[in-house]
Parts: C-alpha cells; sequence; structure tokens
C-alpha cells in the first residue's frame, strides 16, 4: 500500500523542490513529477516527491480524511 499526504506548499527555494507544511511540521520534496506550482498550492506526496497537484477542495477532503485516518490510529494505541 502507498501513502500520501496532503500538503501545502509554504515556498519554493528553487525549482525542482518546495518547502510544504502539515500541522505545523515542514519539510522539502522534489517536484520532479510535478508541473507548475506556486505558494499556496497543494499537493499530495509520496516518499519525498510530489506526486500529485490539488485543487483547494480536493486538498481539503483528502486533509479531512487523513485527520480520520490519524485519529483512528492514534485510538487503536495503548
Amino acid at each position: 500500500m502507498c501513502l500520501g499526504i496532503p500538503v501545502k506548499i509554504v515556498e519554493l527555494p528553487d525549482e525542482h523542490c518546495a518547502l510544504v507544511e502539515i500541522d505545523g511540521i515542514r519539510r522539502k520534496v522534489g517536484l520532479q513529477l510535478v508541473g507548475n506550482v506556486s505558494p499556496g498550492d497543494y499537493l499530495m506526496v509520496h516518499a519525498g516527491f510530489a506526486v500529485e497537484v490539488l485543487d483547494l477542495a480536493e486538498a481539503e477532503a483528502r486533509i479531512k480524511l487523513w485527520e480520520e485516518f490519524l485519529k483512528f490510529e492514534g485510538a487503536g494505541q495503548a
């Protein structure tokens, strides 16, 4: 199973990478697999690379699913 995480672009330090953020955590990701993007755009990221550019409605839906997944995962831990 592959797990992609929805993130928001904060900054574009160069043409090949983006600084992204989710839940206050920032990471650099590769942009080699997607087209032109801008700060404020949303991406799906897997294994350190952006694999899809999301529109706002789709990003919000996937972020909601991600948050539900994290709640479910936390509930299973003792």
